[in-house]
């Protein structure tokens, strides 16, 4: 396995791209019966039923919308299986045998780039919702609601910032995948009437930039611009003001000043839903940490465990130390209690890290959460608020504007979890 991970390293080097190792075909998957936005759903196979890849197996439903769940691979049916979903909590999860044959369902309708030039908008939109089509950021937002907005958009950014440390899997899609990322944009262009699409990339890969700057030549519409080098710049409001100088207030949306925005691995998805028929059954993750042997990025398939995964990292490094396992980035990301977790479309990627234990300190008031926060709250005044349970002070430092980037409790010399209390806060506030 090392000589092969080595390889991948060799022949992706040489392009500037991360290394990436295929782990697209195990024994079973495992797909989620309900997630963060759909708490319940409805199950339309039997145990022992064959299913096709790409089949609408389930819907979940969600408060103001459904979403429906496909089969990633072709096989059978096995039963419903507990494990944890990124969330963090014990959910119901579709296991499927894998039959690795891949039997595409036959309802799937790839489109010749004719048809995909005659489609509407609201054509978009449906294909998009029948293919589940959600924000691969980490978001999980339903793609299909942005489609549904009728203010006029002028310019759309793609988001390629990946700007939380010890992530890459974005910047491998962009090297790996640069025809389906200039085609989503084409056809977000398509779909919103728009003829500027800006793929937003960090200053410091001048490589990346250079070789998208080169690839735009011939496609008119499309746009690279080198953004901060800097974290939160992958946070919207920051991505947004760099790439177009508009500053959003809290509770605005882009769409008000004109502008779309969507990370560029949902465009690929995107691109996947309109042209392929297909909704998002293989994703790029990056495992990373220094609890694992072999840190490395991934293609995988939707539904496949993440213990799979970490022993084709070679398993865990000092397995006598214990470990914290964060499913999405070291700042923002949420940790799970093992690896006994499925990897969904949502999942960006896996940082294992040795917990080595933190002794907290009293509060100094050395200002330090206040002048990282990217928001302008007071975090220290909010935990301070959150300990003597003062609602009416709690609200008025308005909480809710926190996007939770973790800068508070990374930069408090005193080691408090000061977003914890700040998360307690924005509880407290809906009282």
């Amino acid at each position: 396995m090392i000589a092969k991970t080595r390889n991948i390293v060799k022949k992706h080097d040489s392009k500037g791209a991360a290394p990436s190792k295929d782990y697209t075909n195990p024994e079973f998957v495992y797909l989620a019966t309900a997630n963060a936005r759909c708490p319940n759903a409805e199950v339309f196979i039997k145990e022992g039923d064959h299913v096709n890849l790409h089949q609408m197996i389930g819907l979940r439903h969600g408060p103001f919308f459904d979403q429906p769940i496909h089969s990633s691979v072709s096989g059978t049916f096995v039963g419903l299986e507990k494990h944890y979903h990124r969330n963090g909590k014990l959910t119901d999860f579709i296991k499927i045998k894998n039959d690795f044959k891949y039997t595409v369902d036959p309802s799937v309708t790839p489109r010749s780039d004719e048809e995909v030039a005659k489609l509407t908008k609201e054509e978009m939109t449906q294909i998009i919702k029948e293919n589940s089509m959600v924000g691969l950021g980490g978001s999980s937002f339903p793609t299909y609601i942005k489609f549904q907005t009728n203010a006029p958009i002028d310019v759309i950014i793609i988001n390629g910032v990946e700007c939380e440390p010890l992530i890459s899997a974005d910047d491998t899609i962009m090297w790996s995948e640069p025809e389906k990322v200039a085609r989503g944009m084409e056809i977000l262009n398509q779909a919103f009437n728009c003829k500027r699409c800006i793929l937003c990339i960090k200053k410091m890969k001048k490589s990346l930039i250079k070789f998208y700057e080169d690839y735009f030549k011939n496609r008119p519409g499309l746009e690279v611009k080198g953004v901060g080098n800097y974290y939160p710049q992958g946070w919207e409001f920051e991505t947004i003001k760099a790439a177009t100088g508009v500053q959003l207030k809290p509770g605005e949306l882009p769409s008000k000043y004109g502008i779309m925005d969507f990370n560029v691995s949902s465009v690929v998805g995107i691109y996947m839903a309109i042209k392929e028929d297909q909704p998002v059954h293989i994703r790029e993750i990056t495992v990373n940490g220094d609890g694992i042997v072999h840190p490395q990025n991934f293609k995988v398939r939707v539904g496949t465990l993440l213990k799979e995964i970490i022993a084709e990292c070679g398993g865990y490094k000092d397995e006598s130390i214990p470990k914290k396992i964060i499913l999405g980035g070291p700042m923002m990301g949420a940790s799970i209690p093992n690896d006994d977790c499925v990897i969904t479309k949502t999942v960006t990627s896996v940082i294992v890290l040795n917990d080595k234990p933190v002794k907290e300190e009293p509060c100094v008031r050395c200002g330090s959460c206040v002048l990282s926060c990217p928001t302008g709250l007071e975090p220290v005044q909010i935990m301070n608020a959150v300990n003597t349970l003062d609602k009416e002070r709690i609200k008025f430092l308005n909480p809710n504007k926190c996007i939770e980037c973790g800068l508070c409790t990374y930069s408090c010399t005193s080691k408090i979890r000061v977003l914890d209390y700040v998360r307690r806060a924005k509880l407290i506030s809906k009282l």
